[in-house]
């Protein structure tokens, strides 16, 4: 039986000083990221759902909330879903203006193939393709939802899709509280993507 794993980027998040906070705990939803949460689980109930699992990270924790209340679920923390590992974790990271004008900093960004700077890309593959393959068995041939984060996702639809992975970050099509769907085929086989935006009305202007 065919089934889709809706792999959803957490909302915003509070972060008023745009620190990289990669893993550190205790980073939770600002209310228009709560908004977007809710406008996720509301999107959910179209969905015959089988299975919730998310990052252990907070913001992705209060994602799935709405979401596994609105099919009464419990969510399954999964450590695969969690952000990318990066070095620059905990400073402020902006172009022109944060960490990256330091020189010490620039020995850190000598190969973005791999990238040199945090978590191997070829590592958040298999862990993201992984917990994608764990969630759509847990469903039992309903779809499922997983929640990560917008680096992890990426890099697995551009891996998917056959995409090269170095990239720029400001083109990632991967918006707060957005949906990528992975579609699997009647053998159980990964057969393509597809991708929306629930929350788009929600969206900070640019």
């Amino acid at each position: 039986m065919s089934s889709i794993v809706h792999v959803i980027r957490h909302g915003e998040v509070e972060n008023p000083e745009k620190i990289l906070y990669g893993r550190q705990p205790g980073w939770r939803l600002s209310q228009r990221g709560q908004e977007m949460a809710q406008a996720i689980g509301d999107w959910s109930k179209s969905i015959d759902l089988g299975a919730v699992h998310a990052s252990p990270l907070q913001r992705a924790q209060e994602t799935a909330a709405p979401i596994a209340r609105a099919h009464s679920l419990d969510i399954t923390t999964d450590e695969k879903l969690i952000e990318a590992a990066n070095i620059f974790e905990g400073k402020k990271f902006e172009l022109g203006s944060g960490v990256l004008r330091h020189p010490s900093s620039w020995k850190h960004l000598v190969n973005p193939w791999k990238p040199s700077w945090g978590e191997p890309y070829e590592e958040q593959i298999s862990r993201m393709l992984a917990a994608v393959f764990q969630a759509r068995d847990a469903a039992q041939g309903k779809d499922a939802i997983v929640v990560s984060h917008q680096l992890p996702i990426w890099i697995l639809r551009s891996a998917i899709e056959g995409r090269r992975l170095i990239h720029d970050p400001r083109k990632r099509q991967c918006t707060l509280a957005s949906v990528t769907s992975v579609h699997f085929d009647d053998e159980g086989m990964i057969s393509g993507t597809s991708y929306s935006e629930p929350a788009k009305h929600l969206l900070p202007q640019k």
